[in-house]
């Protein structure tokens, strides 16, 4: 899914502190005034990487159209993640996927790709990831994963579907260059979910009531948890991994690590060159938005 903000602004990270936080979502139309809506929680206004998760949008449930044109991206994996309904991925190495829900679609993009996306008009409900890409592998060549059949891990008052890294001893077999966990867990009653205490986690409720979490807000756990009570009936989204130790210039839907190279970046896909042809899709690419006047600074993980 791509960033469709028509003036995005500077994602700006910096080094890390403090304990607990509620990252508030903020409402992002997805390709317009009349579009669906989104709920952005990642990047927050301080926090901006959990892990090397760098990008959260929830949406739905809703009876909605998603239509995204084909754009670039570069130094990240999409991740794809469906409670109903159903979107269409192409990509400019020929990949058409349609994903489900409880399946994934993972999109490296590496060195350069661009994909566009579409749904039926129908309900619904998900959430876009996306994760940075460590320096060692953001030069990486572009790939596209679809994963039907993702591992399960039961436990008293929950059950769990790991779609990206480990949970617990449940191992996703998506590709994952970093250590990290991406699971959709089911609550009913009270619950404790497994968490790996060298990793720092986020918690968003999908749908349905489960303390201590609250609709349209990310719970941001600190490193050194082995696990997180929850009591309730709902789903919820559980993301994670090693804080992030590099600096990273994150803009529209670019990840680099400073001002000239997102401006090559944009440069590549204004000029039609270094993304590919993403073909099947009913209309133009979506144009880049203009720079800000200003030079884009690599960050950390959280803004001071």
């Amino acid at each position: 899914m791509s960033n469709l903000e028509t003036d995005p602004r500077e994602i700006r990270c910096a080094a890390d502190g403090g304990g607990e936080e509620l990252l508030e979502g903020r409402s992002v139309p997805l390709g317009g005034p009349r579009a669906m809506a989104v709920s952005r929680t990642l990047p927050g206004v301080r926090r901006r990487l959990i892990g090397a998760w760098c990008f959260a949008d929830a949406y739905g449930p809703e009876v909605t159209r998603m239509r995204v044109p084909p754009h670039p991206h570069t130094g990240l994996q999409t991740v794809s993640w469906l409670l109903a309904g159903r979107v269409l991925h192409r990509d400019s190495l020929g990949s058409l996927r349609e994903v489900r829900p409880g399946q994934l679609n993972l999109m490296t993009a590496g060195r350069g790709i661009s994909h566009s996306e579409e749904s039926p008009h129908e309900t619904l409900h998900g959430v876009q990831l996306w994760v940075a890409l460590p320096g060692t592998d953001r030069r990486t060549a572009p790939a596209f994963e679809h994963h039907a059949a993702l591992p399960e891990l039961t436990g008293d008052g929950f059950s769990a579907t790991v779609f990206m890294g480990a949970l617990g001893g449940a191992v996703s077999p998506a590709t994952v260059f970093s250590p990290l966990v991406g699971a959709q867990a089911a609550v009913d009653g009270t619950a404790e979910l497994p968490l790996d205490p060298a990793f720092e986690h986020g918690l968003l409720l999908l749908d349905g009531e489960v303390e201590p979490l609250r609709a349209g807000s990310l719970r941001y756990l600190p490193p050194g948890r082995d696990r997180v009570r929850l009591s309730g009936r709902g789903r919820v989204l559980l993301i994670g991994g090693e804080p992030f130790g590099e600096e990273i210039v994150m803009w529209w839907n670019f990840v680099g690590r400073d001002h000239d190279e997102i401006v090559a970046f944009r440069e590549e896909w204004a000029s039609g060159d270094g993304f590919g042809v993403v073909e099947g899709f009913d209309g133009p690419p979506l144009p880049a938005p203009a720079l800000p006047g200003t030079r884009l600074r690599p960050r950390g993980r959280v803004r001071e």
